[in-house]
């Protein structure tokens, strides 16, 4: 059984989080490397980051600027930044009251398989908000958590993801909306898909929730579904 450091780091800058994921990462693929080098055996440490960001727009390599609606000026005027990163997928909002998740893993301590690995994450997404009463599942076609996928007109993406994975060492992942303003989405089309809505924790229940027990219960399924042990 592997073993995951856990974080909670709270309200922090998306810039300072991305550098810490990308210390990490390289941390695990240098160890990785001077393994095979040497024929040596060093276990890469895993990690698992939860937090929540300031408001902010990040768009995936295979994105397009054009899905922000925003210009630098309607940017500043919204309290967000922007910026082009190196995870899969398009673009995305983060912001408080929105619980995101970054696990930097070794994936050959679990398995080597990416797309079983965006299945495993959302698994754990789907099983805590079905602790919340929330029915959730996938959307065929589409990663990420979707409410009421198998009702096109009605399907509503309740968590997105975009992961990069280096020497199989993972970073970036997923961001639950919790209590997050939804009103930041109408800046962007979410995602690069412009004819479904986003929805949140606290639009569904019609309450706000906390986001503290979102993240107790969230860690429990993360370390069913992975077989791992949280430290």
């Amino acid at each position: 059984m592997a073993v995951v450091k856990l974080q909670k780091l709270g309200l922090v800058d998306y810039q300072s989080t991305w550098t810490l994921q990308e210390q990490l990462l390289k941390k695990s693929v240098d160890i990785k490397m001077s393994n095979r080098k040497n024929s040596e055996n060093v276990v890469p440490e895993n990690h698992f980051l939860l937090c929540e960001h300031p408001h902010v727009y990040t768009l995936g390599k295979s994105g397009s600027t054009d899905n922000l609606l925003l210009d630098n000026k309607q940017l500043e005027e919204a309290n967000a930044t922007f910026y082009k990163i190196n995870r899969g997928g398009d673009i995305t909002y983060h912001g408080p009251g929105q619980l995101v998740g970054y696990p930097i893993l070794d994936l050959e301590q679990f398995f080597t398989d990416i797309h079983k690995y965006l299945r495993f994450l959302e698994e754990v997404i789907i099983l805590t908000l079905k602790d919340f009463g929330i029915a959730a599942g996938r959307y065929e076609g589409y990663t990420g958590v979707w409410l009421d996928a198998n009702i096109p007109e009605k399907a509503r993406k309740i968590c997105a993801m975009g992961v990069r994975c280096s020497r199989w060492v993972t970073m970036h992942g997923f961001a639950l909306n919790v209590n997050a303003d939804l009103g930041y989405f109408k800046n962007i089309i979410p995602c690069g898909i412009d004819d479904k809505q986003v929805t949140s924790m606290h639009t569904e229940l019609g309450e706000n929730v906390n986001i503290n027990a979102v993240s107790s219960v969230l860690t429990k399924h993360f370390e069913n579904i992975f077989n791992t042990q949280l430290v």
